[in-house]
């Protein structure tokens, strides 16, 4: 009795310890559920970290590449000048396999703290001194500039791209861990099953098949394909297509938050007060419920809440994140 006891007990301490330090489940044979997306993945990548790229979205930076395989993508004002243009951070968890991305420009202060969130490695060509004060108190792994230049006909800073390879060796030469350097887990609480909102939530769902947002420069928008049951990607008047794959950027999730942003100085450079928390709306398959989103250190994870306070079920998938700012919240359209 004495030995089976003490082998229950030992079974018990064992399975503990491997639930506290594990990696997100994986699943019977080759494959494991994705931290990004909660999609089944190769686990040859498991351990790999993601990488955060930084993707200019001026009209002039247009078309994107490789923007349709990234996992999870960001868009946020990058500045409050220049009709508050946008750019967009893209993340990759099998990034090795994405033979081309960009154009790649600088980064913010506040896409710093959410690639953090990820234990990412932010990829980005440069950027305004405020971000040193968050590459010092975030910690954050990062490459910057000196990709691959491709003749495109365009201004020099609408030619720099990443292409498959580069990260790798780039990390290797500067002794950035590929592997993760902690375990974050997985970044959303993905639903076991596809969560239908209106039979979880009822009369509190609103149906959202077109999302405009208030971005003069691009007026992104969001649409919801019946037949995909995603939200593909507009901007500038078009649906966007990926020129290296031909493919519409397109999203089992959107995610808005009304986030106040800050000024930094004359030059437009700002950043959103993402650490806090603040209100915004889950939308996914064609219908919309409001939610509370609280980040409450600057490396921790943005997380989701409905109105009774419990932590929203995210609908497995890629997903589409943005920042509204608070002064323009008024103007964003949800049909």
């Amino acid at each position: 009795m004495l030995k089976r006891a003490a082998s229950m007990i030992l079974a018990a301490g064992l399975a503990l310890a491997a639930a506290f330090t594990s990696m997100p489940v994986q699943a019977a044979g080759k494959t494991y559920s994705s931290e990004l997306t909660g999609e089944q993945i190769s686990t040859s990548i498991q351990n790999q970290r993601p990488i955060a790229v930084m993707i200019d979205n001026d009209k002039r930076a247009y078309p994107h590449y490789g923007l349709a395989d990234a996992d999870i993508v960001y868009e946020l004002i990058n500045s409050t000048a220049n009709s508050r243009v946008t750019r967009l951070m893209a993340i990759y968890k099998d990034w090795n396999n994405v033979s081309m991305i960009g154009n790649t420009r600088s980064t913010r202060p506040t896409n710093i703290m959410t690639a953090a969130e990820y234990n990412a490695v932010l990829v980005h060509d440069g950027g305004p001194y405020h971000n040193n004060a968050y590459f010092k108190s975030t910690g954050i792994d990062h490459l910057s500039g000196g990709f691959a230049r491709v003749k495109n006909g365009k201004p020099t800073e609408f030619t720099e791209y990443i292409k498959s390879g580069q990260v790798k060796s780039r990390l290797k030469s500067a002794g950035i861990s590929a592997s993760y350097t902690k375990n974050v887990g997985n970044h959303f609480n993905f639903a076991s099953s596809e969560v239908d909102l209106k039979d979880a939530y009822g009369s509190g769902v609103v149906s959202c098949t077109s999302v405009s947002l208030p971005y003069a420069h691009n007026k992104s928008t969001l649409k919801y394909n019946s037949k995909t049951k995603t939200y593909d990607y507009y901007e500038f008047g078009k649906v966007c297509v990926d020129a290296l794959n031909k493919k519409t950027p397109s999203f089992k999730n959107v995610i808005i938050q009304e986030v106040d942003l800050v000024q930094l100085d004359k030059n437009g450079y700002m950043l959103f007060n993402c650490q806090g928390q603040g209100i915004g709306y889950y939308i996914t398959d064609g219908e919309m419920i409001p939610v509370t989103w609280i980040k409450s250190t600057q490396t921790g994870k943005t997380r989701y809440f409905d109105g009774a306070g419990k932590e929203i079920e995210v609908n497995c998938g890629k997903t589409y994140i943005t920042m509204c700012p608070s002064d323009t919240w008024s103007k964003l359209v949800i049909e």
